[in-house]
């Protein structure tokens, strides 16, 4: 910053010096409110920079990670696991709830495409309900013995088949949708969200909280989420935080975007 103002004193006393008066007093002021609105906006900056820094370390922890998948694997079992969690984020329920279903489904050793068939709508209403996923439990077990079927069916079971099979990232997406009813965009983006650099298709759009999240902190101006998308990686690209990843970074705002939407049903 010093160097900036400094730059900014050295040309101000060149702006006067080339003007005579009455002109230099003006030149005068000029500068001084050029310098005041480089201190200002450096000062800004860093306490941004800050904010930033913060909300990566603090919100920004993968899901695949805090549930223990190994998605950077690449392996399909692995990929299958964050997908069925991604199928229980999508949902509007809280964190903590999708969290302990899936630790249930883990528990019940259901965590492939056989062994949800094996189970049966039953038993995977069983152990929803046992996760406190009972506003949605019948619902979600009709989903995934659907989509499970379908991607059985057609792709062999495999994700990563139906990712090499996509021609780029928005046939990618459409494959994803089209195993059934209910996996939407929501679903798709928290899915292939931490599947960038692991998948070379994968690009998703932010969902609406990051995108909601991201204009509350003076982000993005665009609540399109191909605009939002374009301007999140510009801001990432122009503030990255060591040792951190676009992907934390949206998970971050994914999270904040759940907070502020739980405080305005609070105040509702």
């Amino acid at each position: 910053m010093s160097g900036r103002l400094s730059l900014l004193h050295h040309f101000s006393i060149r702006l006067f010096s080339l003007l005579e008066p009455p002109h230099n007093f003006l030149s005068l002021l000029v500068c001084y409110e050029m310098c005041r609105l480089a201190r200002f906006k450096n000062v800004m900056s860093a306490m941004r920079r800050r904010d930033l820094v913060q909300l990566v370390k603090k919100k920004g922890q993968r899901y695949s990670k805090v549930l223990g998948t190994n998605v950077s694997s690449g392996e399909d079992g692995e990929i299958f696991k964050w997908f069925l969690a991604s199928v229980l984020f999508g949902a509007p329920i809280t964190e903590s709830s999708a969290i302990r279903t899936y630790r249930c489904f883990q528990k019940h050793g259901v965590l492939t495409p056989m062994m949800i068939v094996e189970t049966g709508w039953n038993g995977l209403v069983k152990i929803l309900d046992e996760g406190s996923y009972t506003r949605y439990d019948y619902k979600t077990a009709d989903k995934l013995l659907l989509v499970i079927g379908n991607l059985n069916s057609q792709y062999g079971g495999s994700l990563n088949r139906l990712h090499t099979e996509a021609s780029d990232s928005a046939d990618l997406e459409k494959r994803l949708k089209q195993l059934g009813k209910g996996i939407g965009d929501v679903t798709v983006s928290i899915f292939l969200r931490e599947l960038r650099g692991i998948w070379s298709k994968a690009d998703p759009k932010p969902t609406p909280l990051v995108i909601k999240a991201a204009t509350e902190l003076n982000i993005t101006r665009n609540d399109t989420p191909k605009e939002a998308l374009h301007e999140l990686k510009r801001f990432w690209k122009q503030n990255t935080v060591k040792g951190k990843s676009f992907v934390d970074f949206e998970t971050a705002l994914f999270r904040y975007g759940k907070e502020l939407r739980r405080k305005k049903n609070v105040e509702c």
